[in-house]
């Protein structure tokens, strides 16, 4: 039974496509998605893959194989004792009139998100406004700069701008508790976390949907003859991605370590007794960039490593940050 949770945030550094395989869609390789919402999602296997192969690069085997298990061939030993879950969608950047883009998210995924955080023991303190979902309004906050004569454009289509208190909240809190932190010599996240409520909007439903239907990167792609150096046959497909600036977020659930006690690490022991409060906290020391020691900074999710996709940046967010609400810097 897990004991402990904490929120994994990912702040997508450059596209990135965590794929399902070939499709008969007008995009060969497309990215993973909900069947039922339709919502882009990164599956919990690919997030898992990742993590350990960062946490088994940063502390070794050992650490890797009490936290994610054994390798294949040994995975009747024990099972590992953290468990990501999907990553879901929480802020998606769409082209804007004015302001260059927009982040944009809708009350269905915020009501999820906060039954998440809810169901890891880590509330927030904001309210989600209430709009219809086939409404041609769109909530901003009192310092938006996406606004062009009471209108929010992105893309082609226009919303009716509304100022909102609660926008406000929830931009202000995601700013200072969901975006990437930075050591203090060189916080590069700055700008941005003053950036979001600046270009903060909440969309209806149903045009939310759409928009990460549509308005996701899709870049085409070829393989050339190394002989003619022309495009081989067959060779020319597309690939869809998760724009840049996306923000995911993926619960991550924590048992007391099940490998053999001789196994376990001192280091999540407790009073000599594997603990889930010490693998949670060994997680958040190794994310926090003010540690002084090798960090889990960044990850590489999905296809296409080699051309520089799916690099992610990295914050956890815990319980004992729970009302440390704070305002963007700046």
């Amino acid at each position: 039974m897990f004991e402990k949770a904490a929120m994994l945030f990912l702040y997508c550094e450059t596209p990135v496509h965590a794929g399902t395989g070939t499709s008969l869609s007008i995009v060969d390789l497309p990215i993973q998605r909900e069947r039922i919402t339709g919502l882009p999602i990164v599956q919990a296997s690919s997030l898992k893959g990742v993590l350990r192969a960062e946490v088994e690069r940063l502390k070794g085997k050992q650490i890797a194989e009490v936290l994610f298990g054994p390798e294949t061939q040994r995975a009747h030993e024990h099972a590992g004792c953290v468990s990501p879950h999907d990553a879901r969608i929480l802020l998606f950047p769409i082209r804007s009139l004015v302001g260059v883009f927009a982040w944009a998210t809708c009350p269905l995924v915020l009501e999820r998100f906060k039954r998440e955080m809810s169901a890891a023991g880590l509330p927030v303190n904001w309210d989600v406004p209430t709009l219809p979902a086939n409404s041609q309004q769109a909530f901003v906050t009192q310092e938006s700069e996406i606004v062009a004569d009471g209108k929010v454009v992105l893309e082609e289509f226009a919303f009716d701008a509304q100022t909102s208190e609660k926008a406000n909240d929830i931009a202000n809190w995601l700013a200072g508790n969901a975006f990437p932190q930075s050591d203090e010599q060189s916080d590069e996240y700055a700008p941005f976390r003053k950036w979001l409520p600046k270009r903060f909007v909440i969309l209806p439903d149903d045009a939310f949907r759409d928009f990460t239907q549509m308005a996701t990167e899709v870049i085409t792609r070829i393989r050339l003859n190394q002989e003619t150096k022309t495009v081989a046959e067959g060779a020319l497909w597309s690939e869809e991605h998760l724009p840049s600036e996306t923000l995911l977020y993926a619960p991550i659930f924590v048992s007391k370590p099940l490998a053999p006690k001789k196994d376990v690490p001192d280091e999540f022991k407790e009073n000599d007794e594997p603990s889930a409060a010490k693998v949670l906290e060994f997680l958040e020391s190794l994310a926090e960039p003010d540690s002084g020691q090798p960090h889990l900074d960044r990850l590489q999710i999905g296809g296409d490593e080699t051309v520089g996709r799916g690099i992610v940046k990295v914050r956890f967010f815990c319980a004992n940050q729970v009302g440390g609400a704070s305002a963007p810097n700046g």
